[in-house]
């Protein structure tokens, strides 16, 4: 075996799970508390069932090819578990234990998948606006959530875990989005249906606990009822933030003003997240053609 290059030049061979634990106590620290809960969860379920009991060193891209090939009637979840598995392995050799370079995650190709995103059209819009309406009377807060999701196209833990102290002046100062903190915002009917919230707690949309903010599993039991009412099957939460990215674009916004608004750093992010509509490709070729018939 080649040289450790390593924290631990003549460490003696461990079991995967110990050093998984380790990359997870030290690594970890550099994952926002919701990637680290969902990084434990594929941890968990699809990989240590496979990996407990392997010595760390021994583990070949072989095995690995075998794993993933076990994961293949769940794509995204084996998608979302490769990545896991590989920073565990590059930590390994970053601590001393797999000799240096030897990652056996590397070439890997992932799954497939095809892509989800879902754009409502106008007239889904004014069912789910409809259905939102009626159900701010049966359920407030989690209509609430939903209702800011479409008028500021924020994420849902943005808008779920928000507390009163980010609203302010007419905007949401977020401190921990996913690209780090940024101001959203807020247009008349958004700063109307926070003014319109009771301030109970901390948190603008509590949880039964007033010390913790709504769960995921609340809010989207909510979001199922509503996008059924509104007869909008599969609709997910995070299409409506693409649909918020498209209505800006067909109301003249720019591709960097968008990524500004949605909080993006990189402008492909920012395309991957717009859908030019037939009529908006058909008025873009009548325009090229009016400007070259002078």
């Amino acid at each position: 075996m080649s040289t450790i290059l390593g924290e631990r030049a003549n460490a003696e061979p461990v079991p995967f799970e110990t050093v998984a634990e380790e990359v997870f106590r030290r690594y970890g620290r550099s994952w926002k508390p919701a990637t680290f809960q969902v990084n434990r969860a594929y941890l968990r379920n699809q990989i240590m069932p496979w990996f407990r009991g392997r010595t760390v060193t021994d583990i070949t891209r072989a095995e690995v090819r075998r794993w993933f090939g076990t994961l293949h009637a769940t794509p995204a979840a084996a998608n979302r578990s490769l990545p896991i598995l590989s920073v565990i392995m590059r930590q390994a050799e970053t601590y001393g234990y797999r000799t240096m370079n030897s990652n056996p995650c590397k070439g890997i190709r992932r799954y497939p998948q095809a892509r989800r995103e879902r754009f409502l059209t106008s007239a889904e819009m004014r069912r789910l606006g409809q259905e939102l309406a009626n159900a701010l009377s049966k359920a407030p807060l989690p209509a609430a959530i939903v209702r800011l999701l479409c008028l500021t196209g924020c994420r849902q833990s943005e808008i779920r875990t928000l507390r009163w102290g980010d609203y302010r002046d007419g905007h949401l100062f977020l401190r921990d989005g996913k690209t780090g903190p940024r101001t959203v915002w807020l247009c008349r009917a958004a700063r109307s249906l926070l003014d319109g919230l009771p301030k109970t707690t901390g948190f603008v949309f509590p949880a039964a606990d007033p010390q913790e903010p709504m769960s995921t599993e609340t809010l989207y039991g909510h979001w199922r009822r509503i996008r059924r009412e509104a007869g909008l099957s599969g609709l997910r939460l995070h299409d409506l933030r693409h649909t918020y990215a498209s209505l800006a674009l067909r109301n003249g916004e720019s591709v960097v003003m968008i990524g500004r608004l949605l909080g993006h750093r990189d402008p492909d992010t920012t395309l991957r997240y717009i859908h030019f509509g037939d009529a908006m490709l058909r008025e873009a070729v009548e325009t090229v053609a009016e400007a070259l018939e002078g």
